[in-house]
């Protein structure tokens, strides 16, 4: 595996995305390119939780809202005709 190569699957590897069979030859890779390869995989860490902090949450959009209130619905009214105990 070239470095670039490498570059390209550390950016896969810090979210999780690499297959295992691609795992291994990473980590082959990484052995082989040493502080070079820890280095770069830092930085993608870096990158990566740096573009996670700066989403904004999604708005829930009015269907997911109208789902939820159903299902709340549903519970109380399940739960309305029980016996008490």
């Amino acid at each position: 595996m070239s470095f670039e190569e490498f570059q390209n699957c550390a950016r896969l590897y810090v979210i999780g995305a690499l297959e295992p069979e691609e795992l291994q030859d990473f980590e082959s890779a990484r052995k082989q390119y040493g502080s070079a390869a820890e280095d770069f995989i830092n930085q993608c860490y870096g990158l990566h939780e740096a573009f996670a902090l700066s989403l904004k949450p999604a708005k829930a959009s009015g269907a997911i809202k109208d789902k939820l209130m159903a299902m709340v619905r549903e519970r109380s009214q399940g739960q309305s005709g029980s016996p008490a105990a």
